[in-house]
């Protein structure tokens, strides 16, 4: 019943009331993006979803745009060298994630549950893996809140099983209380490596995700 019909009407229910409450924040991270770096302030992604589906993410941008994301000599400014001075505050406060209430509010994403990946992530995934794949992605999860990026992308994976196969409202709620901490603390959110499964093939990219 939960997972049926509540879980999806507190997602409606939260993320459009978020969405009014936090208007006047995302307009002055919309206008700081502006000043510090040219380009959007908001950018879209493909990402995959529930049963494999493909949606576009919304996030606020942090790196430099594709264009200006080259050394005058024509050779390509690394992903992790192109985080502007807003974006990297936005990711420590993950406030950068917030335009996912947009995804949540019309239904591609929940407020809990497995981050949503890239493609060619899924496509490392084996038979059990990709169980995580059973639950809308969520805004945060249980990865998120026991770790993050100090995890390995096999860890985290194994926390989202884990996650799919008990979902409450009880474990969601816990979840949520423990993510207001971990954001308040600035707990483990900085990149560690990527390993087998999150590596990507270095090419200049639109975003790096962090979680």
């Amino acid at each position: 019943m939960y997972q049926q019909f509540f879980k999806r009407f507190i997602d409606v229910t939260a993320s459009g009331i978020g969405l009014i409450l936090l208007s006047p924040i995302f307009l002055i991270v919309i206008i700081l993006i502006k000043i510090d770096s040219n380009g959007s302030a908001l950018f879209t992604q493909k990402r995959v979803g529930k049963e494999g589906k493909e949606f576009k993410i919304f996030k606020f941008r942090t790196m430099l745009t594709f264009e200006d994301s080259f050394y005058p000599d024509g050779s390509r400014i690394e992903n992790y060298d192109r985080i502007t001075k807003v974006g990297n505050i936005l990711r420590k406060t993950s406030i950068d994630e917030l335009p996912q209430l947009i995804n949540i509010f019309i239904g591609n994403m929940s407020i809990v549950g497995p981050r949503p990946t890239l493609s060619y992530q899924v496509e490392k995934y084996d038979d059990n893996q990709v169980i995580r794949l059973k639950a809308k992605p969520g805004l945060t999860g249980l990865a998120q809140v026991n770790g993050r990026n100090s995890l390995s992308w096999e860890q985290k994976i194994q926390y989202d099983i884990d996650y799919v196969d008990n979902i409450t409202f009880l474990n969601d709620l816990k979840i949520i209380l423990k993510t207001f901490v971990v954001v308040f603390k600035s707990e483990k959110i900085e990149f560690v490596a990527h390993d087998e499964i999150s590596k990507h093939a270095g090419d200049v990219i639109d975003d790096v995700s962090k979680t």
